[in-house]
Order: C-alpha cells, then structure tokens, then sequence
C-alpha cells in the first residue's frame, strides 16, 4: 500500500448507520422472566451485561414444549451506533442457562443518555426469529453500585418510540497479517511487505428485501484503495438467507504501519436480475477517523469491528476469527461517484 494520500481522500465520506425493529413478534405470548447484572467498568470505560438465565419462557413449539432462544442487547437511542450484542442460542430448552458476558465500549456519560433493552428470542434456522419478551432499563436513574442479579419479567414490546439498530443479521469471518511473505521459499529473501487475508466464512439471518428469497454475495474492498485491483468478490450464491461462502481474500503490499492506516470493507450484496441491492455491511479497521492524515468518515469501525482488527495486529501470522453484526452503511465507492 502506498503512504501517499489518494485525493478522494480529503472528501468527507458518509457512514451512516439506519434502524429498524423487525422480527416477529406476534406469533408467541409473552412469559417467564430474565435474571442478569449490569456495571461500569470505569478502567475499562466498558459497560458490561452478564446475562445469567431466562426462566418459564413460552414454547414457539408448543407441541414438544420447547424453543431455541437467545438473548439481544441494545442500547437506545443510538446516535452513537454502537450497535447490538447478543448471547448464542440454547437449543431445544425454555429455561436457558447463558452465564454470559456481553461488553460496549463507551463513556459514563454518553451511558446516562441511553436505555438498555434486553430482548429475548427464538432463533428460526429457515424463518423469521419469533419476540419471546423483553425489559428496559433506564440507565439515566440506574444505580450503578448495585452490581448484584436482577429477576425481571418479561413484557411484551411496548408501543413506544424506543427503536433498537436494525437486525441485518451477522457475518462469520477470520482475519490474519502476515509481516513477511516469500513467495518462492529457499531463493527469494522474505519482502519487507506482507498480506491481509480475509476469510468470509458464512452470513446468517440476512434481510429479505425482496419477495420470499435473495441471491447474496460479498464485495470488499480495503481503502482508501478504491481502485479495480482493491475489489474482490465471493461467487454469488441462490436463494438463501444462510449463504456459506468459505472464501478467502488476499491482499498484499502491506506494511505493518499501514494497518493503522487501512479500513477493510465488506459489504453484503442480494443480486437481482437488474440491479444488486446493498443488505448491509462492516468496516474493519482502527476506527480513527483518520487515515494518512486526512479525515475520512469511512474510518468508522465500531468497538467489535475495532477489536477484531486489533487482536489481528497483536497476533501476526495467526487467524483471529469473529461473528460480526452487519450494519446498513453507504459504500466510500458509492460517495466518491
């Protein structure tokens, strides 16, 4: 990668993040209760979420007396995008036991502006995920030295102005850095250059925009180079929400300070017979703002997307893998034209 500034750089570019509460949310009556604990760790500047168990849930499969659920976070309003957070899913069970921790990065203060909604929900392999409950916590009147488990029941959506990110499902990934790469082992020197390589392993839970199904793929590109040679593609895949790609991209040149420099972009794609339709996206890099010293609003990384690029760097030649929420944003190539 060159260390020269490109001039599309000094243009502001927009990053925008839209929301959206979608899901189903009429199909199953609301029970049972939620049992978590929240605290600020003020060293950290991290807000934790330990989700403990959900109790007396109600069955989406009334028959077996079972569903497979799984816990949403979110934090509102969300004018500073940090997005949603999210526990696995308990198979089979209207009891689940998660003991899980789920983090956001933020300061006291931006923390006393927002309400955390912790929203439970069966997980649908071939559907729409189905509301089993949900609490509110207002975190501008919360007492932040009671760090003890709280036993809250769970309501129905409330018919309120409270609207958490948009669920544009989540991608599977592996990235690595490798600082030297000698292409022709025991003749050339090793460069003083090396590779970014991106796995995209599988995407789940993809919007469906258009009628029943979607032809989806993924595009990345690593800016500021926008160039022809920066872009590559997955093949596209038929009529699935669950696409698993299972490719890998490389891409070389690169020093390691350019990593501090660098953004990866990944968006995912739905082909249609006229047009592809963006269904949302990610950007991995040191979420700055800033790269080779002009302001760029594509450097816009949240705190998952930052910390996956980070443990890339603090681990050169090892894969470091992630499952990523994938938010709306408007491609730099898009705003460049």
């Amino acid at each position: 990668m060159s260390k020269s500034v490109p001039s599309f750089l000094q243009n502001e570019l927009s990053g925008s993040v839209m929301t959206m509460y979608s899901g189903d949310y009429g199909g199953v009556e609301v029970q049972g209760n939620i049992q978590f604990s929240i605290n600020y760790v003020q060293k950290l500047r991290e807000f934790h979420i330990f989700v403990a168990q959900c109790r007396d849930l109600a069955a989406v499969d009334p028959k077996r007396g079972r569903s497979d659920p799984y816990v949403k976070s979110y934090l509102v309003p969300d004018k500073a995008k940090i997005g949603k957070r999210k526990t696995s899913v308990k198979k089979k069970t209207l009891n689940p036991i998660f003991n899980e921790l789920l983090r956001y990065r933020l300061r006291m203060e931006h923390l006393r502006t927002q309400t955390l909604i912790l929203s439970v929900w069966h997980h649908d392999t071939f559907g729409r995920n189905s509301f089993l409950g949900e609490v509110d916590v207002d975190l501008s009147k919360w007492d932040f030295d009671h760090t003890q488990m709280n036993y809250l029941a769970l309501k129905s959506r409330p018919t309120s102005s409270l609207q958490p990110s948009d669920d544009r499902g989540e991608m599977k990934l592996a990235i690595r850095f490798l600082p030297q790469v000698s292409h022709s082992p025991g003749k050339d020197p090793p460069s003083n250059k090396g590779e970014v390589h991106i796995w995209v392993k599988d995407c789940k839970n993809l919007p469906l925009i258009r009628g029943a199904t979607i032809n989806p793929y993924v595009k990345c590109f690593v800016l500021p180079d926008m160039s022809r040679k920066s872009r590559q593609k997955t093949r596209v895949l038929r009529s699935t929400v669950e696409p698993v790609f299972n490719h890998t991209m490389v891409y070389d040149g690169f020093r390691q300070e350019d990593l501090k420099e660098a953004c990866v972009e990944l968006t995912v794609w739905d082909r249609d017979k006229l047009a592809s339709n963006l269904l949302g996206g990610l950007r991995l890099g040191p979420g700055t703002g800033r790269s080779y010293g002009a302001l760029v609003n594509w450097m816009d990384s949240n705190a998952d997307e930052v910390a996956l690029w980070e443990r890339m760097m603090t681990s050169p030649n090892e894969w470091v893998e992630d499952v990523l929420p994938l938010r709306m944003l408007t491609t730099a190539k898009t705003v460049m034209k």
